[in-house]
């Protein structure tokens, strides 16, 4: 039977500690989760002696598995669980937008498969809720697709973490490619384009409580440092350093939850002053409106830039930041800086998605490829003849090694077997050793071999054809003179 007691403390009574001790009685168990919990009882012993033995048998059922541990949970509406999902997700520092958009997706998958309880969500239900919204008539990219199921799942997981379930329904539910099906394409803007959109801000009056001077300042800021539209809204007037031309956005704003330093240029600083002359440090630095691509497209339209260009391909202020992407790599800065000023995790992001070809820059790529129209060079003739890369003046004084007087050695760089005096164990017998001519076109005088092997047409022996010249003739003529003892 499981223990009771009374739990002691300590209470100060006219400034003197009284120890005293509870008057309901306690318990001390672990749960079928191995968590150690101490559970209040009743002020009479008897009963609570008996409310704790209760305990203690449905915690050893619980562990067996006969009764089921989130039975109360599992009476609870999916509403109240979803309450407190969101606060959850708001004590994480997520911001109140992105916890009621996690929330509103999550609302519309179990109000459309009519889930009240925890034990109404079926997973076939659920991916077939999403596959109908995909074939709808206004149907849902791939990429919002995803969007929903990880919503869900993510409650799902919560509620296991939460000790409110044993385990999630929705956990084998796979996402789906989505880089085939981008519904929103978006494309970076040329330079010039920039130019021009920045010269139309600048000519047009006050739009969407923003004056033009101060919509063309936010353009380039957001090219030049990839800001979010979320993240230039929050941005103070402090958030600007002058002195170190950099801008701070702060954790709680920052899409990666970390505070990032970004730099600025010089010029761009410049304008910066001017634009916030006057203010506090704690006012905003700009009034962006809600609708910032609304701003942005009558903005285009002054600028004679296209919306939809003729791909498809929308421009939007997230576009802007597809821009800065695009002008790093463009001017050669290597991707892992590109990277951290993007502040993407992943470096493929950056380099895939963020990175676009600007117009011309294939063109310039192939122009620069090699020049094929031009003649190849031509092959020199090569001017050594002889051994060891001897010139044909040297192999004309051969003839003076040949001397009966000299004792007959191996030339250098010649490929030959013929050893030294009367041993010719190497020789065939044939006379011909496989690598010499015949012995009949070899009984010539040394002369005009000399000659021979010079190249001259007009001295060269009968039978001597001119394929056989060079150091293939030099060594059969070594090798003759070795039969006859010369």
């Amino acid at each position: 039977m499981a223990s009771v007691f009374k739990r002691k403390y300590t209470k100060v009574v006219d400034g003197k500690r009284v120890k005293k001790q509870s008057k309901k009685y306690y318990t001390r168990l672990t749960d079928a989760d191995g968590i150690k919990r101490t559970i209040p009882l009743f002020r009479d012993k008897t009963a609570s002696q008996q409310r704790a033995a209760q305990l203690q048998k449905e915690i050893e059922l619980a562990r067996a598995g006969v009764i089921d541990r989130f039975k109360e949970h599992r009476k609870r509406p999916l509403a109240e669980h979803l309450e407190d999902f969101k606060q959850s997700l708001l004590a994480k520092c997520n911001t109140e937008k992105h916890a009621n958009q996690t929330v509103y997706r999550i609302k519309r998958i179990f109000q459309g498969c009519k889930f009240a309880n925890w034990n109404d969500i079926q997973p076939s239900k659920v991916q077939s809720y999403l596959a109908g919204l995909r074939s709808a008539k206004d149907s849902i990219s791939a990429k919002t697709f995803n969007y929903y199921l990880k919503a869900s799942k993510q409650f799902c997981k919560w509620m296991v973490q939460d000790r409110r379930a044993g385990e999630s329904p929705l956990e084998h539910l796979q996402t789906v490619k989505s880089t085939d099906d981008e519904r929103r394409q978006r494309r970076a803007l040329e330079p010039d384009e920039v130019r021009r959109l920045l010269d139309a801000a600048k000519a047009t009056p006050q739009r969407f409580g923003m004056t033009g001077y101060q919509r063309a300042i936010l353009y380039r800021l957001a090219v030049e440092t990839g800001l979010r539209a979320s993240e230039l809204h929050s941005l103070k007037v402090s958030s600007f350093d002058f002195t170190e031309c950099t801008v701070t956005v702060e954790a709680a704003y920052s899409k990666n939850r970390k505070q990032s330093q970004l730099p600025l240029r010089q010029d761009t600083v410049v304008e910066l002053q001017g634009c916030l002359a006057g203010k506090l440090p704690t006012a905003k630095a700009f009034n962006l409106p809600d609708k910032t691509a609304k701003m942005l497209r009558a903005d285009l339209v002054n600028a004679g830039i296209d919306y939809i260009d003729d791909s498809g391909r929308i421009v939007d202020f997230h576009s802007l930041r597809h821009t800065c992407g695009s002008f790093l790599a463009a001017s050669g800065v290597h991707p892992k800086v590109a990277q951290s000023i993007m502040r993407h995790r992943d470096i493929n992001l950056t380099m895939s998605r963020y990175t676009h070809v600007l117009r011309g820059q294939e063109s310039e790529a192939v122009a620069n490829l090699p020049d094929l129209s031009l003649p190849s060079s031509k092959r020199q003739k090569a001017v050594a003849t002889g051994t060891d890369g001897r010139a044909v003046d040297v192999i004309q004084n051969t003839r003076k090694e040949l001397t009966p007087k000299s004792t007959p050695t191996a030339f250098s760089g010649f490929n030959q077997s013929a050893t030294v005096g009367n041993q010719q164990s190497n020789i065939k017998e044939n006379g011909n050793d496989g690598n010499c001519l015949d012995n009949s076109k070899l009984d010539i005088e040394r002369d005009d071999l000399s000659l021979a092997v010079i190249g001259k047409k007009e001295t060269r022996p009968a039978g001597l054809e001119p394929a056989t010249f060079g150091f293939e003739v030099l060594s059969c003529l070594h090798n003759s003179l070795l039969r006859k003892g010369l």
